[in-house]
This record gives structure tokens, C-alpha cells and sequence, in this order.
């Protein structure tokens, strides 16, 4: 069975480490002194994403045992924030995919979860029932040019604008420059987030056109209260990326964003129920990953169907 990603033992961050198979289990060793190698085994069967940040080796043994548990794997950066390669087990559950490609399928739903990130971003706005993505794009630049204004007058530098272009990079200001650095690293959280629950970060409700859409749809929902003050705090930094980088590892320790993040996409892929019908096994279901024994098939009327069964009629 697969381990719950609400679990708390989800994500396990790894640093400078040797992971290995021994006759007891999986392990990590730390090289301590010359002479000294300590061993702490990791417990595989009550993780669902193990994060391999830089100076980590492992070997295949290792990697086929965390496949058998149905643990993902992912390559990230420094303090996990880049993600740079995900390794899913054969056993890892489509169900949070499937949630993902039919709420994006259809226009109905898809404008519903984009209302739902704007809501979550938001929580104070007054919706119209009718409301249109055009109306949230722009309600949305309304709230962040006064956050923007607030910021700048909190820290003393005038008026801000946000600007990102690549090909003129060293001619930004300090702030412009932090809050690209701290943004790429709140995308790679992001990006481990949803590889660790087998979604599809190409399949966007707000941005589109990228493989990273959906990371930065919800990477949308943190930046007011992460990247942005960040920024704006080393306005005066002679080294604004590098700082941002190093701060916004250091402040992720405090954050607890991994666990937060998986909550508020389960979230706004599969909303509450606003009816009084809902079953403890729907709740269930909403909030943890499915466990499943085997693969089912799908059938347009029935549903999901039982694998391993003869439909011939008549048939044995």
C-alpha cells in the first residue's frame, strides 16, 4: 500500500550523504571524521518523496528497494530549492493526476480551480458568481501593485515595478533581481511538491504554453507572504541573489512548506463538498493519496472497473 503524503514522514531532505542497500535496509552514511562513518537508516516504508539534494550518491540496490515501497525520488538543489529530476514508482497512484487532467479538460472546472487559487491567494475578495478569468487577471494586478506599493513605502525606495528580462539581467535593481533568485526557489519547491504527488507540472489552470505551469500557478499562492517581502527587505543588498537564495533556504526550515503546499493542491483539485452527504470515506479520499493494490480499467458509464477479469460474454 502506498504511504499517505499527510503523513509525518512525507518528505525526508537529504544533504552530503551516501545512500545505500545493507542487509538491514536503506541508509544514509555520513562521512564524520577520516575514521568514523555514521549510518542513520531511513525508514522507506512511511515516505512518500525522498529529496537528494547536492553531494548525495546512491545506488541502484537503494533506489529499487525505495521503488518497492512506492517512494518518489527526486533530485533538487541545495536546501530543495530546484528540482531538477523525479523518479516515480511504477506503483504510485494516478489518482491526484487524473484529478489534475479532468478538472483541466474541462473549461467549467478549470475556471473553477483558477477561482479557487485566486480565493486562496485572497482570502478577504468578494467574487462575483459570474466572474471571468479576464476579471481575475485583472483583480489580481490590482492587489499586487498595492502590495507592491505597501512593500516600497515599508522600505523606504520609492516606487517599484516589477520587471524580468533575461537578456538585460545585471541592469535590474536589487529587488528585481532577489525576487527572480527567490522565485526560482519557491518553483523548485513547488516542482518536488507536485512530482511527489504524480502530477503533471505542463498542465496549468492559469498559465499555459510551459512545462512548468502549474508550479508556477502554485507558486503564485506563496509569493505575498515568501519571495516578495524577501525581495524587498535586500533592496540595499550588494549581492541581492545570492542572499536571496541563502535567505530563502534558511526561512523554508521555518516555513513548512512541502506539507503545505500538497494540502492546498489536494485542496483546489478536489474541493469540500458544500452538501451534507459527504462520507468519512470521501474525506478520506479528498485528503490522502489513494492506496491501491492493483491497476482498474475505465469505462465511460461504470466507471472504474476491476483489472484481472474476463468481460467475454459468457466468458471464464
Amino acid at each position: 500500500m502506498l504511504p499517505r503524503v499527510a503523513d509525518s514522514l512525507s518528505f525526508l531532505y537529504l544533504d552530503m550523504v551516501r545512500v545505500v542497500q545493507d542487509d538491514t535496509g536503506v541508509c544514509a552514511q555520513i562521512q564524520v571524521t577520516d575514521n568514523r562513518t555514521d549510518l542513520v537508516y531511513i525508514p522507506t516504508a512511511a515516505l512518500s518523496c525522498l529529496l537528494l539534494g547536492p553531494g548525495v550518491s546512491i545506488t541502484t540496490p537503494a533506489l529499487a528497494t525505495l521503488a518497492r515501497h512506492g517512494t518518489s525520488v527526486v533530485c533538487v538543489g541545495a536546501g530543495g530549492v530546484r528540482a531538477y529530476a523525479g523518479i516515480l514508482p511504477d506503483s504510485l497512484t494516478t489518482h491526484w493526476l487524473e484529478q489534475q487532467v479532468a478538472a483541466w479538460a474541462d473549461p467549467v472546472r478549470r475556471l473553477g480551480v483558477a477561482t479557487r487559487m485566486y480565493e486562496m491567494r485572497f482570502g478577504d475578495a468578494e467574487l462575483p458568481e459570474t466572474v471571468t478569468l479576464d476579471q481575475l487577471r485583472g483583480m489580481e494586478g490590482q492587489r499586487m501593485k498595492s502590495l507592491y506599493k505597501i512593500l516600497a513605502q515599508q522600505h523606504g525606495i520609492g516606487r517599484f515595478r516589477r520587471n524580468y528580462h533575461p537578456d538585460q539581467w545585471h541592469t535590474q535593481d536589487p529587488v528585481n533581481l532577489a525576487l527572480s533568485a527567490a522565485n526560482t526557489c519557491l518553483y523548485g519547491i513547488v516542482h518536488a511538491a507536485l512530482l511527489a504527488l504524480g502530477l503533471s507540472p505542463a498542465l496549468g489552470f492559469v498559465h499555459a504554453g510551459t512545462q512548468h505551469a502549474f508550479v508556477y500557478d502554485i507558486a503564485d499562492l506563496y509569493k505575498a507572504e515568501t519571495t516578495l517581502p524577501l525581495a524587498f527587505a535586500l533592496h540595499q543588498s550588494a549581492n541581492p541573489e545570492q542572499e536571496a537564495r541563502r535567505r530563502f533556504r534558511e526561512d523554508l526550515r521555518l516555513l513548512r512548506l512541502l506539507p503545505r503546499i500538497v494540502g492546498d493542491v489536494q485542496t483546489l483539485l478536489t474541493p469540500k463538498r458544500t452538501d451534507t452527504s459527504t462520507t468519512p470515506a470521501d474525506a478520506e479520499e479528498r485528503s490522502e493519496r489513494r492506496d491501491v493494490d492493483m491497476v482498474h480499467l475505465w469505462d465511460p458509464k461504470a466507471g472504474v472497473l476491476p483489472a484481472g477479469v474476463n468481460y467475454a460474454s459468457g466468458g471464464t
